[in-house]
């Protein structure tokens, strides 16, 4: 991995823009749903490398699930070198899912002094885990994984939250939205405003259950996989979602989805904008100066704290692991190295310096996803802070 400082591995969005005609051409020319490529999912901008190291030439990158040898594929397979003039890559990004748990049973809650906890186990497949006795060190390094999965009055981000029939997801922050002149109807002309509701922000599948919750239904904290349960955990009820267009039965050729988002009302004193380890939100960023490169961290309910880097924008991304095995085609999204594991979905993604730039909803073993913040605000019509170029 070259180092943070590199400027081979920076991708400016001015410079990408140069190049979406091709990365456009790319999308209907690799992603048509008639003519399917084996193994590619997505479509991005990004930097060409070679021989492991960044070159600094824009490139088309061509999102597979597994990166074969050439002669291992048919003719109708490979990726052509170029796409008109621009160079392409191709990047490897495993199968990306939703990142909320499918199913699983509630967690144990967390013990008061060293005693029985959890050893192995896949909660992702519903398999129970198994009782062990823990010495105080093990039991302080169980006890901090856990910390992000309890019950937390007010509410921070990188917390568990879900809908009441859903697993469990992380609260990307608490936030706001204005009323002009102020909640009780002051002149605009001041140019302030009240806060005058306060939500969750997480994203559909966390919050709305993949467009099939009704608005108003209740938002625990913890989710139930965590063991949330109604009404004593209840904290918020969902208030609005952005529906996702998913395949069946809408056919992937007509989906428009930027966003797997929604926002849960809840009291003022019950939430805080405060994200957990990384502090507040100090602005949030356009997707027109999200640049590839650009080192990130979240914090979430399964893996904590981690950090990563931005390695495509602008991405046309096919994302499976809905209700039913369903999938979404996503457009404009922003690929990050592996950050995250299931739980994490609604995790916030800033820079080092607390800048907003992304909505953690999918991954996989190899790679992370996540909506441009921009978009997530605008259509959700919220605040997560002031805004910077």
């Amino acid at each position: 991995m070259a180092a943070p400082e590199d400027k081979k591995m920076v991708l400016e969005a001015a410079d990408a823009a140069e190049i979406e005609g091709e990365r456009t051409a790319a999308v209907e020319q690799l992603m048509n749903p008639a003519e399917p490529r084996a193994n590619v999912v997505g479509v991005a901008s990004g930097v060409k490398w070679r021989s492991g190291e960044p070159t600094g030439e824009p490139a088309v990158v061509v999102l597979v699930t597994q990166k074969l040898e050439k002669a291992d594929l048919p003719a109708e397979d490979l990726v052509a070198t170029k796409i008109q003039q621009v160079k392409t890559d191709v990047v490897e990004i495993g199968y990306p899912v939703a990142e909320q748990f499918r199913a699983g049973p509630p967690q144990r809650a967390l013990p008061q002094q060293p005693g029985p906890a959890f050893n192995g186990g896949d909660l992702a497949q519903g398999v129970a885990p198994q009782p062990v006795m823990l010495e105080e060190q093990e039991f302080a390094t169980y006890a901090e994984a856990q910390l992000l999965r309890r019950r937390l009055r007010p509410a921070e981000g990188g917390y568990s939250v879900a809908h009441f029939q859903v697993t469990a997801g992380t609260i990307a922050t608490c936030v706001y939205d204005i009323l002009p002149g102020g909640a009780t109807g002051g002149s605009p002309a001041h140019g302030l405003g009240i806060p005058g509701r306060t939500y969750i922000l997480s994203n559909n599948h966390v919050l709305a259950n993949s467009n099939v919750a009704q608005i108003g239904d209740p938002i625990l904290q913890p989710g139930p996989l965590d063991g949330g349960v109604d009404p004593p955990d209840r904290i918020a009820t969902l208030s609005t979602f952005i529906p996702l267009s998913l395949e069946p039965p809408i056919p992937r050729i007509f989906h428009r989805n930027l966003v797997d988002a929604a926002l849960a009302q809840g009291q003022f004193h019950d939430l805080d904008r405060e994200i957990y380890w990384l502090g507040y939100v100090e602005a949030w960023r356009r997707r027109a100066n999200v640049s590839v490169g650009t080192l990130v961290q979240k914090t979430g309910r399964t893996t904590n704290f981690t950090t990563g880097r931005i390695t495509a924008i602008n991405a046309t991304v096919d994302v499976g692991g809905y209700t039913g095995g369903r999938v979404g085609r996503f457009f404009d999204q922003i690929i990050l190295t592996n950050m995250s594991a299931p739980g994490d979905s609604g995790s916030l993604i800033t820079t080092h310096d607390n800048v907003a730039v992304g909505l953690l909803f999918a991954g996989s073993a190899v790679a992370t996803i996540a909506n441009q913040i921009e978009h997530v605000r605008s259509l959700l019509r919220v605040e997560v802070a002031e805004a910077i170029g």
